[in-house]
């Protein structure tokens, strides 16, 4: 309730006292209002602080999963980094591969279904990119894969074994697929099928 010159002089109070009232109580409001200009500034202030506390802990927090994300993402690019030169290696690997089996011997049409079954981890290159005990490797190559090796000697026919001589007369189809006692064909399949172009032959 605000003090007024007109309600204190009602009151009896002398005109001198009254002046000396009024500033009192002028002084007295004054130190409230700034009281309470300091209290909402300070309530402001708080606020003001514990946005800046709340951003401040989602910067954190978002730091940590920046962080959580780059291992993350670093990670699999280190792998991703790792395969490429593993294939990379197995690549060179398989081409020195290939020489050494040509240099063996090997018939290239085999080369591929080899390589398709062969491991490359033992496999180790020297600084030139070839194969290290290169040697020792061909020998073992043309032990494994005997049968691949291609030889440039032409053998003659087998004398002791000569091809079969028809005399020019064509087998009848009964001939070509006939059977033993136990059912079974008397002639073998590359038999039957050279008897059957030669009567299908003019």
């Amino acid at each position: 309730m605000a003090f007024t010159r007109k309600m204190l002089k009602a009151m009896g109070i002398e005109e001198e006292k009254i002046d000396e009232i009024i500033e009192a109580h002028r002084e007295v409001a004054d130190a409230l209002k700034e009281d309470r200009d300091k209290y909402k500034a300070d309530a402001d202030k708080l606020a003001e602080t514990e946005k800046e506390l709340k951003d401040l802990k989602n910067m954190v927090d978002g730091a940590d999963s920046y962080k959580e994300q780059y291992e993350k993402e670093h990670k699999a690019f280190e792998e991703f980094k790792k395969g490429v030169e593993a294939e990379k290696s197995k690549a060179k690997k398989v081409d020195a591969y290939r020489a050494l089996l040509l240099k063996a011997g090997v018939s290239e049409k085999r080369i591929d279904a080899i390589v398709k079954v062969t491991s490359m981890d033992d496999i180790e290159l020297d600084d030139n990119g070839e194969i290290k005990d290169a040697d020792k490797r061909i020998e073992g190559i043309k032990t494994e894969w005997s049968e691949f090796i291609v030889t440039e000697k032409q053998r003659g026919a087998n004398t002791e074994n000569p091809p079969a001589n028809t005399g020019g007369d064509k087998m009848t189809r009964a001939e070509i697929f006939k059977k033993d006692e136990h059912g079974r064909y008397v002639l073998s399949a590359a038999e039957r099928q050279r008897a059957i172009a030669e009567s299908l032959s003019e």
